[in-house]
């Protein structure tokens, strides 16, 4: 090739590529969002799982989106998360759906209907159930659209300063419990309290309340709730799971670029598996190390789980007919449970079972 027609062909591959570029950066745009959680900064599975989802966004995305976790309180206080996401105040926020029952009652299914699903269930009601779409008719009444992150697993059933023996006890009970589950509480005589995470260990001390929930073994023992209270009850029949979402502002959602929300929609699936996969691996021997340290370890007794039962199916029966949102997700999630049940009691409660037996014989 002459040196002449070189440099003509030369110039039009530069010239080319001079183009090229800034049409790739404008598609990959640098962008910088902030998340408030609504978890406090010593929870390192919950405001972990946050840590790691904005790290995930920022590898999918070559750093170009960055998003920035704050703990509880450090923007908002951790209840407040969906009104700042809402209103704008920041971008999006990572929190549990149920806090905002008050709102409407219809976003407990975000986190745990009370004597609902199990977790492998929940999320599968989410996913292919059309339970997120439910959801999401409803987020976008706030302006907001939701995605499942991770989940705690079934819970326990919370610190006690004395004997739970029957739905007697219960009456009167200063309790703290999250989301909808208070409303069960109340119908069976006790007094529910909603506080943060960081807020419980003192109204326990102090008597504030009588009795707190909060996850399972390994954030219970973090939060040192039995240092001030000893009987330690399962299972936590309000939550047989605990799935949290991150919440998007929707005109920020919007704006965003389809590879950007690609972007957070496989980070939030990541977190997921990081959330619920260290939970269980975790709360085992955490569960040990409480019961060395005095914790009281104690089924609910079947009158008080059939009287909860029985009072949040009252409940749920009243909702369904004043509630439109709440109806549609009632509907669908018990018609799936159905089934679901039936299928788990065939596989998975037959394995599960025999495994346990097995365990005490090895």
């Amino acid at each position: 090739m002459k040196r002449r027609d070189f440099l003509k062909v030369s110039g039009v591959a530069l010239a080319s590529s001079g183009v090229a570029a800034p049409a790739i950066a404008q598609s990959s745009p640098d962008v910088k969002w902030r998340l408030a959680a609504s978890w406090p900064k010593s929870l390192d599975t919950l405001y972990g799982g946050c840590e790691y989802f904005c790290k995930r966004v920022a590898e999918i995305t070559d750093n170009h989106f960055q998003i920035q976790p704050f703990a509880s309180g450090e923007i908002v206080p951790g209840l407040q998360v969906l009104d700042a996401v809402s209103n704008g105040t920041v971008e999006m926020g990572n929190t549990a759906l149920y806090y905002y029952w008050g709102k409407n009652p219809a976003f407990t299914f975000g986190t745990s209907l009370p004597f609902g699903l199990d977790t492998r269930q929940h999320i599968s009601w989410l996913q292919w159930g059309g339970g997120q779409d439910l959801l999401n008719d409803l987020l976008k009444e706030y302006g907001c659209i939701g995605i499942p992150t991770g989940s705690t697993g079934a819970q326990m059933g919370g610190w006690y300063r004395k004997e739970i023996k029957s739905m007697e006890d219960l009456k009167g009970l200063k309790f703290r419990v999250g989301g909808f589950a208070g409303t069960i509480i109340a119908k069976v005589g006790g007094v529910p309290q909603q506080l943060a995470a960081g807020d419980i260990y003192p109204a326990l001390e102090k008597g504030t309340i009588d009795a707190a929930e909060w996850v399972g073994p390994y954030d219970d023992e973090k939060l040192g709730f039995v240092k001030v209270a000893k009987y330690y009850y399962y299972p936590g029949w309000w939550e047989g799971t605990g799935q949290g979402h991150n919440v998007v502002n929707l005109e920020k959602w919007n704006a965003l670029p389809k590879h950007y929300q690609a972007a957070v929609a496989t980070a939030s699936a990541d977190t997921y598996t990081w959330v619920t996969g260290k939970y269980d691996f975790v709360n085992a021997p955490a569960l040990k190390r409480l019961i060395i340290a005095g914790a009281i370890l104690k089924p609910f007794p079947q009158e008080v789980l059939e009287g909860c039962y029985h009072a949040a199916n009252e409940i749920y029966a009243d909702l369904s007919k004043s509630n439109a949102h709440f109806g549609k997700m009632y509907a669908s999630l018990t018609s799936y449970r159905t089934d679901s049940l039936a299928w788990m009691q065939v596989a998975e409660l037959s394995f599960d079972s025999f495994m346990m037996r097995m365990r005490t014989r090895t």
